[in-house]
């Protein structure tokens, strides 16, 4: 099903969010990683049982680089978002988040813990110190990234995401250089400095599953086991054959262990 383009401005007109809909059912929303909405795969899936949301994180659209003058913290972040939930009408939702869009996610969650009943986190940052050794992708080159995020760094998941279209503002080398730009400014951008989130994460109350690529080069294993032990209400799911991006890499997998989990 094609999906919907909706337009949902917040913060008296300072914010929008470009957001993609698609099914029908329960109220799912997909939060993304630092490559943007490389959704249609994964989601689709999801759309015969599901209503998806999928929100564009304001300054990761290429060629839109002044969205993010209003948003400095992820805190600001969080605080859009619960707006716009309001906006689309949504008192219960779903979330689904990836890499830095799991940290989101996770944010949400403990902000607003009656509003999230059920939540998939698909290799999420969490940020729990200074010395975590998560890979500093912004030191890789973006010809390098496919082997840090995809098991099979020649496989159709990583040539979709890393081929420059006729357009190449759409491409995963223009929104990783747009992204290096945007973090000299010192604006929201990932990895976010914000290393808080272990001191809020006691107040989350959903139900949470954690999905993991078992060749994650960007995030190691140790934050699942980490997010297990700080998420009493958590269980791991480990993808073989995946990297940073297994949802990418086995969507219709990937995709089915999350409906499993929602519906039960």
């Amino acid at each position: 099903m094609p999906p919907q383009q909706r337009t949902v401005t917040v913060w008296q007109g300072q914010v929008s969010f470009r957001v993609h809909v698609a099914g029908s059912g329960p109220a799912v929303m997909f939060l993304h990683g630092p490559w943007g909405l490389k959704w249609r795969s994964f989601l689709d899936a999801l759309t015969g049982r599901f209503t998806v949301y999928a929100p564009e994180h304001p300054g990761t659209t290429p060629g839109d680089p002044d969205a993010i003058r209003h948003i400095d913290s992820l805190w600001d972040l969080v605080l859009c978002y619960d707006e716009m939930l309001d906006r689309l009408g949504l008192s219960e939702v779903m979330l689904i988040g990836h890499s830095f869009g799991g940290m989101v996610a996770c944010e949400i969650a403990a902000a607003r813990p009656s509003r999230i009943r059920r939540m998939a986190l698909i290799d999420p940052i969490g940020l729990w110190k200074d010395d975590a050794p998560v890979t500093n992708w912004m030191l890789v080159s973006a010809q390098d990234l496919p082997r840090y995020v995809f098991r099979d760094v020649n496989g159709p998941a990583a040539k979709a995401l890393f081929a420059i279209p006729d357009d190449p503002e759409d491409g995963a080398l223009a929104r990783t250089n747009l992204t290096w730009a945007m973090g000299s400014t010192g604006k929201f951008v990932w990895p976010i400095p914000d290393k808080g989130l272990r001191k809020r994460i006691h107040r989350i109350e959903a139900n949470t599953l954690l999905i993991w690529g078992d060749e994650d080069r960007l995030v190691p294993f140790a934050y699942a086991e980490e997010f297990s032990r700080r998420l009493p209400k958590t269980r791991i799911e480990v993808v073989k054959d995946a990297g940073h991006a297994p949802h990418m890499e086995h969507p219709e997998g990937v995709a089915a262990l999350v409906e499993a989990f929602f519906i039960a």
